[in-house]
């Protein structure tokens, strides 16, 4: 594995969890778009590993900014418990395919997904 270590990696971590706490807490989401670069690209982790920490490390994020919108009035239980459990079904399953498909399939998809997501943002 090639990641790095030290006090350098630590103000590394910091500064990108920083990052994608604004971008999440801002933008009610999407954090892991920001986690998986920042984990592979400046922190040196392999593909899978990105993903599994970004999603380790977004949840509670997530839980804290939902109960932030939840208390600001931005969100409402009667949409948040359905898609939970959508949520929580999805989590499940692309967990399981993480652990099966090869790194570059997970790379391919991800870059899918960020392009497709992109496009429907300019259109």
């Amino acid at each position: 594995m090639n990641v790095n270590t030290g006090k350098h990696s630590a103000r590394r971590c910091i500064t990108g969890g920083a990052l994608v706490g604004i971008i999440n807490g801002l933008f009610g989401g999407g954090g892991g778009m920001i986690a998986v670069p920042v984990l592979s690209g400046l922190l040196g982790y392999p593909q899978k590993q990105a993903h599994a920490t970004a999603i380790a490390v977004i949840a509670p994020l997530c839980a804290v900014s939902a109960v932030a919108y939840i208390i600001g009035g931005y969100a409402h239980l009667n949409v948040i418990i359905p898609a939970a459990v959508g949520n929580i079904a999805g989590g499940v399953i692309g967990a399981k395919l993480l652990g099966k498909l090869p790194p570059i399939a997970v790379q391919i998809c991800f870059i899918a997904v960020m392009l497709a997501a992109g496009i429907r943002m300019m259109i």
